[in-house]
């Protein structure tokens, strides 16, 4: 099935879920575990709702994707200006009132004003004017085989089995979309891939990003410790 952006109005005040490392993309899928009882109060009232809110990363890379933490008085990071809103597609509440979320990309937003919190959780008053994501791939062809000959070289310097084949099944928009979010890259660099202005834009940068990935482990002796974002 092909990748598709839903097309649905999005609300000017935007819950958000600060997270580091994670990118989503208009029309990529997110599965999200939610523990934290202040995101677990931001999905029952995004259910109660319009069943949505934003994904967006911390400035400052935080330890918050590896299981609950203690929460602290000054745990407010600065948020990057740029995230993507999505809509809960699936969602499955367990006994203990944790959740697990499938959330589907539906356009990117600019904030310029975090609004108070409601009910623990941060909310922004969103822009989408500047991405107009659902149109975004018109006129747009992805060059392949400068894309797929960089992911072999990054996938050959860390170790990973890339098969070529594979992407026959996939669009030009999810080869370039799916990558982006689903690679290990450094939390700025995915939020660069997010705020790109086009599609040519991502894949120039895609593909740069790739290189370099490739280059820098050819860098490192093959008896150190590989890791992962």
């Amino acid at each position: 099935m092909a990748m598709t952006i839903p097309q649905m109005s999005l609300p000017e005040v935007l819950p958000v879920f600060p997270l580091t490392g994670v990118m989503l993309l208009p029309g990529t899928v997110l599965p999200l575990h939610i523990f934290e009882p202040r995101y677990r109060n931001m999905v029952e009232d995004a259910l109660e709702s319009d069943k949505i809110f934003g994904m967006i990363q911390p400035f400052t890379p935080q330890d918050d994707n590896r299981g609950p933490r203690r929460e602290t008085n000054n745990a407010v990071p600065d948020l990057y200006k740029v995230g993507c809103a999505g809509y809960i597609e699936k969602s499955e509440k367990l006994p203990d009132g944790r959740f697990f979320v499938q959330l589907k990309g539906v356009n990117r937003f600019r904030f310029a004003e975090e609004l108070s919190s409601q009910r623990g959780y941060r909310r922004v008053k969103a822009i989408y004017r500047e991405y107009p994501d659902t149109n975004l791939d018109q006129g747009w062809r992805c060059q392949r085989s400068m894309v797929l000959d960089a992911l072999a070289l990054y996938g050959k310097a860390h170790g990973l089995q890339v098969r070529p084949d594979q992407a026959e099944r996939f669009s030009d928009l999810e080869l370039v979309n799916l990558l982006g979010v689903s690679l290990p890259f450094h939390p700025a660099e995915k939020q660069a891939l997010l705020e790109a202005s086009t599609l040519k834009d991502r894949e120039t940068m895609l593909i740069d990003l790739l290189r370099l990935g490739a280059g820098a482990a050819e860098m490192v002796p093959e008896n150190a410790p590989r890791m992962l974002n």
